[in-house]
């Protein structure tokens, strides 16, 4: 990397002590901060050679690593979730909305080296940008020190506060969408959809609540193995809510051992 890119070393060392990492290889970190704008400036002022290197590729292996670390993680954590539940809840632990507070926590902004324009549209601030930085550091701390080291960064970094968030908030309402997670375990299964039936609507016209059952059949039968019941001011929240109990009913089954019918 050339020694005019913008950031002090003292500010390197500092986002180093954040990340609790420090490189044996400090290039990797600099090509990790770099913007594809500071980068081509750069290699406007040479005379040929070499080009200098951006975050893109760094930030396209990040992506994988943080997959694959986030998702042992889910598959370890949780057990009895469906293949449905777990990729939504993945999906919201590796998503734009929630990598850009981590970036934010971690103050990348500052750390950026970015072009003239991009220094003077407010980069240091943008979610892409920060966001794409994050993935890109991800994969400098991998490339540096190997997946043990990157694993236990993005395990308390960026999965396990917002796991514990979601465990002793019940966020699992606004992180898992309980309906599909349903339909694909029992499309999995071979077993037919369940019916959702409103059995029940009260109150006034502008504050009506609505009770859904939610019913699961028997295998190769018309009769009902389990009816789930639930309330809420919407009928769409209300069938979540019904799946939800239905994915817990399978989820108790399976560790009974199954349903004897079978």
């Amino acid at each position: 990397m050339s020694g005019t890119v913008s950031s002090q070393p003292a500010e390197v060392q500092s986002l180093e002590k954040v990340i609790s990492h420090k490189f044996g290889r400090p290039k990797l970190l600099e090509q990790a901060l770099t913007h594809s704008s500071q980068a081509r400036e750069l290699d406007a002022l040479k005379s040929g050679g070499e080009r200098t290197a951006d975050n893109e590729q760094l930030e396209f292996l990040g992506d994988a690593v943080l997959g694959l670390v986030t998702t042992e993680e889910l598959f370890r954590r949780f057990p009895t979730f469906s293949e449905g539940q777990l990729s939504k809840l993945r999906a919201h632990l590796v998503s734009k909305n929630h990598l850009i507070r981590v970036a934010e926590q971690l103050e990348l902004g500052r750390y950026l080296r970015l072009g003239r324009g991009e220094e003077k549209s407010g980069g240091r601030t943008k979610a892409a940008l920060l966001v794409d930085a994050l993935e890109a550091v991800l994969a400098a701390v991998y490339l540096d020190a190997g997946l043990e080291t990157v694993r236990v960064l993005i395990l308390d970094n960026i999965v396990r506060p917002q796991l514990e968030e979601f465990v002793s908030q019940g966020m699992a309402g606004r992180i898992t969408d309980y309906k599909s997670a349903l339909q694909e375990r029992l499309q999995a299964e071979s077993r037919a959809q369940p019916a959702y039936v409103l059995v029940k609507e009260s109150g006034p016209e502008h504050q009506k609540t609505f009770t859904i059952e939610g019913r699961l059949m028997m295998s190769g039968d018309e009769k009902v193995e389990f009816t789930a019941r639930a309330q809420a001011s919407t009928k769409k929240a209300a069938e979540q809510d019904a799946a939800r109990q239905v994915l817990e009913y399978l989820a108790s089954q399976a560790l009974l051992g199954g349903r004897g019918e079978e």
